[in-house]
């Protein structure tokens, strides 16, 4: 009984980190579509989160004396950080601010939510394999309950698709597919190379040194296309690097790295990215003046609740091995 207490309040641990990296992921959408809304170029909002992040990053390397350690990592096998750095960070966060260029808040959060979906479906191949050495098999329990949430996140792309052209809808819906699909593919793969030699932040560090040659061209691009930053974006991807980079980022990684080894649970842990849809439309809705919530809209936050709670009951409910 202990045992069963024990492993469900670990999993319940795992659900909570999961969902606050959410509120914190949050910020991202809003904080992008206010830069926009401003006349900022979305090419300097990518590369600018990375590059304030950098700081916080390797003063909590400096901090745990393991600075001489990553960076000798990073240099020795620099390839495959960058390759790791630029899918995870680079062809997830670009196109994800590319996205915010065109649709509010609310509504790029809503469809980004394929993520969860496109996350099951990459585990048996970036995920590590299993002691007896064979693939883990998609979590296919888990992939019904979050395509039920992403259900909910379409209703909400319906409810606001119409304040869009369908160019600027389909290229929304696009980018956001390629970062969806991005996102869970770096992360994973990374953690599959270095889960037992270097902690979250550690790895964070380490996928941004990466990243930087993207986030350099990115930047020339920007410099070009639409001149330098404007302090109000600087300010702005500050904020984005502090809540969202650090904060939301370390939380989520710590959640995967406990649930590494069960592609139930880290198939849940990723389903609470779901969270951010209510955090984004409560955050935009008291920030940016103007928006509102259309019975449809409502509807689909309904659903993508209800669909946290299934995640919920099924994270503190289910058996401890995480076979589907």
């Amino acid at each position: 009984m202990t045992s069963c207490a024990a492993i469900k309040t670990a999993r319940w641990r795992l659900y909570f980190l999961g969902l606050l990296a959410s509120l914190f992921f949050a910020v991202t959408f809003v904080a992008n579509e206010a830069i926009a809304l401003s006349g900022g170029s979305w090419l300097w909002n990518a590369p600018l989160r990375y590059f304030f992040t950098l700081p916080f990053l390797f003063a909590y390397v400096l901090w745990k004396r393991r600075a001489a350690i990553l960076l000798r990592a990073v240099a020795r096998d620099f390839a495959r950080w960058m390759a790791y750095g630029t899918v995870g960070f680079g062809l997830f966060y670009a196109p994800l601010c590319l996205a915010n260029a065109y649709g509010p808040a609310w509504l790029v959060a809503g469809v980004w939510q394929i993520t969860i979906v496109c996350g099951a479906l990459l585990t048996p191949w970036v995920s590590a394999r299993l002691p007896d050495g064979r693939r883990p098999p998609v979590p296919r329990r888990e992939l019904v309950t979050s395509a039920g949430i992403v259900a909910g996140a379409l209703l909400l792309e319906m409810a606001g698709a119409s304040h869009m052209s369908w160019v600027q809808a389909a290229l929304c819906a696009g980018a956001i597919l390629v970062a969806a699909v991005a996102y869970p593919a770096g992360n994973r793969m990374a953690m599959r190379a270095y889960a037992g030699t270097f902690d979250p932040l550690e790895r964070m560090l380490g996928m941004t040194l990466g990243s930087l040659p993207f986030w350099f061209a990115c930047s020339a691009a920007g410099a070009v296309s639409a001149g330098w930053p404007s302090a109000r974006q600087l300010l702005g991807a500050l904020l984005v690097a502090v809540c969202s980079g650090v904060i939301a980022t370390a939380l989520f990684f710590r959640a995967t790295d406990l649930a590494h080894g069960s592609p139930r649970d880290l198939a849940v842990v990723e389903a609470t990215q779901a969270g951010e849809v209510v955090f984004a439309l409560l955050l935009e809705l008291c920030v940016i003046p103007g928006d509102h919530v259309s019975w449809l809209g409502a509807m689909g936050l309904a659903t993508v609740v209800a669909g946290l709670c299934v995640h919920g009951f099924a994270l503190a409910g289910g058996s401890h091995r995480g076979t589907p």
